[in-house]
């Protein structure tokens, strides 16, 4: 009996990829090794500092690391002022590096740690959040400080540093001049409280909680914090983290309020008869700067803590992970140090800056007055 053959099948033949698509793959691949290549003579003068800066912070555990760092950074930089070739490094060791090292230390912590310390903390986040704000209105009117550049310097100082002045500046559109004497003005404290905040905390005789919870709810910038706390030293470190990041939350319903506002104001001035009827906002949620509000690094630092809680992360690595944490703040600190720039300081103006120096002494001082009536100072 004779067997037929079918016809042999034959797999499809794709195309060649054509010259112009080779060109353009290998176009990309040459930005993306020309961006992360542009990025190692900063980077590595980082962590030369960091390094150098780890050791002093071992011989002079009271000030620590991460200060010896942000100093370090600054003298070098006043010295020999880096130039334009080691600015990209110097910019991604002061962000990306930052926010790493905070996913890193997250892993340190449970997620009940983490509840717990949150909740603690909010009599005292939220009564530091309100003098902040009220104080930016008042002050701000006292030294004719308005518009702006008042609500971006008091939600700073609220709430977090130059993060929170990014994400209410996407909402309410400032000039660039508003935002650069807000970031001016919120740098300038930023660089104080974590010199002055440990000793401060040393001579009140502050207990590493308490300090943590200072730290946390009275400092701007979450780098400041972190920086502030690990270089106090014990328990001081995780716990002002902690509580930072619950404060770094608030930004949430601010600017959501904000943008409610801002297009509430757009709809009345586009139809005064919305004024009346209360219609016409014009708000929705996805206009907000999700991004900007809720930043990667705060899901990674609650997704390390989760991995912890469930033993994925275990205790073992801790003093590693700790280790780790603190070296990358140190060399983030190291580049936000080199990256200083005194007439930064000097285009804020007095008024801005006397504005943030007075927002920053109630805010300290709410914060500890606060503690002492709940009994956590």
């Amino acid at each position: 009996m004779a067997h037929t053959v079918g016809p042999i099948s034959t797999p499809p033949v794709r195309p060649a990829a054509t010259s112009a698509q080779v060109r353009d793959s290998r176009s990309a691949t040459r930005r993306v090794m020309e961006r992360v290549g542009g990025r190692v003579p900063g980077l590595a003068v980082a962590l030369v500092i960091a390094a150098v800066a780890t050791v002093a912070g071992t011989e002079v555990p009271v000030v620590g690391g991460p200060v010896f760092g942000i100093v370090l950074g600054a003298l070098v930089a006043t010295v020999f002022h880096p130039g334009k070739t080691v600015r990209p490094g110097l910019a991604f060791a002061s962000k990306p590096v930052l926010q790493a090292s905070i996913v890193v230390l997250g892993a340190t912590l449970s997620l009940g740690q983490v509840a717990d310390v949150g909740g603690s903390s909010l009599p005292v986040m939220l009564g530091t959040l309100a003098v902040a704000l009220l104080g930016a209105y008042g002050l701000g009117r006292l030294l004719n400080v308005r518009g702006d550049a008042q609500l971006l310097i008091g939600v700073g100082t609220a709430i977090c540093g130059a993060s929170a002045i990014a994400a209410t500046q996407a909402v309410i559109k400032a000039k660039e001049s508003q935002v650069a004497y807000a970031i001016g003005t919120i740098f300038t404290f930023n660089i104080v409280a974590v010199l002055a905040f440990p000793q401060l905390g040393h001579l009140m005789g502050l207990d590493p909680h308490a300090f943590g919870l200072w730290a946390g709810t009275a400092i701007n910038d979450t780098s400041s914090v972190v920086a502030a706390g690990y270089a106090y030293g014990g328990d001081a470190g995780p716990y002002s983290v902690v509580v930072k990041l619950t404060r770094s939350l608030m930004l949430i319903p601010i600017v959501m309020v904000l943008a409610f506002w801002v297009a509430h104001r757009q709809a009345r001035a586009e139809d005064p008869s919305t004024a009346r009827t209360g219609g016409g906002t014009g708000f929705s949620l996805r206009t907000l700067p999700w991004t900007k509000i809720v930043p990667l690094f705060l899901v990674g630092f609650v997704a390390a803590s989760a991995l912890t809680s469930i033993g994925i992360i275990p205790e073992p690595w801790h003093p590693a992970l700790t280790f780790t944490g603190t070296f990358l703040i140190t060399t983030a600190l190291a580049g936000i140090g080199l990256s200083m720039r005194l007439a930064d300081v000097r285009a804020a103006g007095v008024r801005p800056l006397l504005l943030g120096a007075g927002l920053w002494v109630l805010v300290g001082a709410s914060s500890l007055g606060i503690q002492a009536l709940t009994g956590t100072l």
